[in-house]
């Protein structure tokens, strides 16, 4: 893992490495961080090293209380991420395959369990993993360019970075099974209109970590604490769910943030978080 520093506009930014392919940005402050997917020569696709560094770098993040929010990208300008890299699969014997299926499911359950709000900035291709990666965020902002997917059947395998559990959380069993089966690939006013991406915007990026920023102003505790409450109680009957978001009330409810946030508010001024 490397670090460097530099600046962006008006902004500076710093950036740490985890391997050659994933690369971590700190903005506002080192409050947003930006989780960059960085192998542009392959689309994206991720090979077990990379697989390895996705992990390594959510494992970071996940453990940094200063992020408030975490956005992936992609340093691509083609795709946000193919999926899977079929090339070095083709090349694995099977006892290959399976010793490098937790590498695989490590990336993919990294970005799933990021304590931090979530986004996800797609331009260009998202297909399998790929489009499992953004599955895994809590927010989609996708542009013109972006095709999403799960194609796996069509190449011999399933979903297996989360697909089959998450797009049906989205869209719903039905929509999901027709997504599946025919592997089709959906453009971006299609996957707005069915749900898979959750905002259109001229520039995937820019306005992933505009939205960012404005979650960022929010309480860092708070964020978490609603987050945990969001995915605990989803598919939980009522009172279940209700029970959860009272649990996360009371983690929130004597903390520094909130005696700092409703301060703020009497005084009518900008809270400076305490994040505790």
């Amino acid at each position: 893992m490397s670090e460097i520093s530099s600046e962006v506009g008006s902004e500076s930014v710093s950036e740490q490495r985890f391997g050659e392919f994933v690369a971590v940005r700190r903005h506002e402050g080192g409050h947003v961080a930006e989780l960059v997917l960085d192998r542009p020569k392959a689309m994206n696709a991720v090979s077990t090293g990379m697989a390895g560094s996705i992990a390594a770098a959510c494992d970071a993040l996940a453990a940094d209380r200063s992020v408030r929010v975490a956005v992936v990208t992609s340093s691509n300008d083609r795709a946000f991420c193919v999926g899977a890299d079929l090339k070095e699969r083709n090349s694995f014997t099977d006892a290959e395959l399976v010793r490098q299926r937790p590498t695989a499911r490590a990336a993919y359950a990294g970005v799933l369990e990021l304590p931090m709000p979530t986004i996800a900035a797609v331009h260009g291709f998202a297909l399998g993993g790929g489009f499992e990666l953004a599955l895994s965020c809590d927010v989609i902002v996708a542009d013109a360019t972006a095709v999403v997917g799960l194609p796996e059947v069509s190449v011999g395998v399933i979903p297996g970075g989360g697909g089959t559990q998450l797009l049906p959380r989205r869209v719903g069993a039905a929509r999901a099974a027709e997504l599946v089966f025919t592997a089709r690939r959906v453009e971006a006013a299609e996957a707005r209109e069915l749900g898979l991406v959750d905002e259109l915007a001229d520039d995937a990026r820019p306005a992933a970590l505009a939205l960012a920023v404005r979650m960022a102003a929010n309480s860092p505790v708070g964020l978490r604490a609603a987050k945990r409450a969001l995915r605990l109680g989803h598919g939980l009957d009522l009172r279940a769910g209700l029970d959860v978001e009272d649990a996360a009330w009371r983690s929130v409810a004597f903390s520094g943030d909130r005696a700092e946030g409703v301060a703020a508010f009497n005084e009518k001024r900008k809270p400076e978080w305490p994040g505790e």
